[in-house]
């Protein structure tokens, strides 16, 4: 596709990216302040943080792919100007969100008993247990942050999310340092202490973003289009659910190849499960800052789509992949020329320092493509195509990824970084995969309105 028509969706994208990018970021800097901080506690506390956050994560990217089909239909539907609709989607986007959090913190206490069934040390474990249980606590205040964060975000209002991302990091930091080392009156509490401060900040950014949505004057039409807030809207929620429900099964095949690897770097001892949360933990923060620009891919393709604009929906997409390459290539090269500082932020054991380092070179090489995965993502949820997508992350990274780098950590005695290659095999398979599914898909959404015509 030729620059020129690439170029006016460059501006367009990079506004809506932004605060997604900023707002995303905070997702994963709560979960980077709690390893910085307990690493300084030791390799331990740190291993059994990696462990809480694999089986955590798994769980919880689901309830996220559920609230993620909001913002592309609400995206169509503001394109359309349907306020009607648009009322239905607030309502039935905040109910379903409520149902998976209260689903999701019950979850949590069933999940804990279990974590020895993962053959993890068993200092781990004992750690990690109540660091679960507090942990899924918080899975409702995020889901219902979510739930309003997704509705507005479909109507591109992106910048409200970043403000409350930042505000919650700071109180996590602020708590976090005060609860798990005793300061500022606190109790000492150690590591657990972390997943408070981590709850305590959900519960701050779900409380602020609904009174945003439930009080900002600009979206009072959609609210008197709501209807009754207590009374379930099953259409809605039928329509949230058939979207959602792939995006989150996808998101659960891609992260639960993460948080298996990590379950696989664990049998392997404390050393390597600390030296992964290292690397695993800063890899987050740049695909988090990718999936902004995804997300503002759905925004803009599910927007263009509405507005009957097939080829402008083509090319916002393809101007996202651009964007993201370049992102992503830039971060590859700064993780390449500081991989042996980085570690030495978490934790300042010889042996994890220099195993995180060289994952982060392995990190540093997939850095391209988990970047066009994330958008190709994005771009197809725009188009409401997320079936497919569904099944090539299962078998990229069940079929694929996951069984490669098995063999190179064990038969062949690599180790972590065997499990790493495994990984980076699996996201390149994905990419590749979505990247030609939207251009074709895309190619028949822009030649469809010339068959009508004949």
């Amino acid at each position: 596709m030729p620059l020129t028509a690439i170029r006016p969706h460059i501006r367009p994208t990079l506004l809506l990216a932004y605060p997604v990018v900023l707002s995303q970021l905070g997702h994963i800097l709560v979960s980077v302040v709690d390893s910085v901080v307990v690493g300084q506690t030791g390799k331990v506390p740190l291993a059994a943080v990696s462990l809480s956050v694999s089986v955590g994560t798994v769980v919880m990217v689901l309830g996220l792919g559920l609230t993620m089909g909001i913002t592309p239909l609400v995206a169509a539907a503001d394109g359309k100007r349907d306020v009607n609709a648009l009322g239905d989607l607030l309502v039935g986007g905040v109910q379903l969100s409520v149902l998976a959090g209260l689903l999701l913190a019950g979850l949590g206490f069933a999940i804990a008993p279990l974590l020895h069934l993962l053959d993890q040390p068993a200092e781990v474990v004992a750690l990690a247990r109540p660091w679960v249980r507090v942990l899924f606590m918080s899975m409702l205040p995020l889901m219902v942050f979510q739930g309003f964060k997704q509705f507005a975000e479909g109507l591109g209002l992106t910048r409200q999310a970043m403000y409350l991302s930042i505000l919650a990091n700071v109180l996590n930091a602020v708590l976090c340092y005060a609860l798990v080392f005793g300061n500022w009156g606190a109790p000492r509490m150690g590591m657990i202490g972390a997943a408070w401060a981590t709850l305590f900040s959900r519960v701050l950014m779900a409380a602020l973003m609904a009174t945003y949505v439930l009080r900002a004057p600009r979206l009072q039409p959609y609210r008197e289009a709501a209807g009754h807030w207590l009374e379930l809207h099953g259409p809605s929620l039928r329509r949230l659910v058939g979207l959602g429900a792939p995006i989150g099964v996808q998101m659960m095949f891609e992260m639960g190849a993460f948080s298996f690897s990590a379950i696989m770097i664990g049998w392997l001892g404390t050393t390597s499960l600390a030296a992964h949360q290292i690397a695993i933990n800063v890899a987050s923060i740049t695909y988090m800052a990718a999936s902004g620009i995804g997300a503002a891919a759905t925004i803009r393709v599910g927007r263009l789509r509405g507005l009957g604009d097939p080829e402008g929906a083509r090319q916002a997409g393809f101007t996202s992949y651009l964007l993201i390459f370049l992102l992503m290539s830039g971060a590859g090269l700064v993780l390449v020329a500081a991989r042996q500082y980085i570690p030495l932020f978490y934790n300042h054991d010889p042996a994890v320092v220099a195993q995180a380092a060289t994952l982060l070179l392995i990190a540093a090489l997939f850095q391209v493509s988990d970047g066009l995965q994330v958008v190709g993502l994005g771009a197809l949820r725009g188009l409401e195509d997320v079936k497919i997508p569904s099944v090539v992350a299962l078998l990229a990274y069940w079929a694929v990824g996951l069984p490669f780098g098995y063999f190179l950590a064990f038969p062949l005695r690599m180790g972590a970084t065997g499990v790493w290659m495994g990984l980076l095999t699996g996201l390149t398979l994905v990419a590749l995969a979505l990247l030609w599914r939207f251009r074709q898909h895309s190619r028949v959404a822009v030649n469809e309105p010339a068959v009508v015509r004949r």
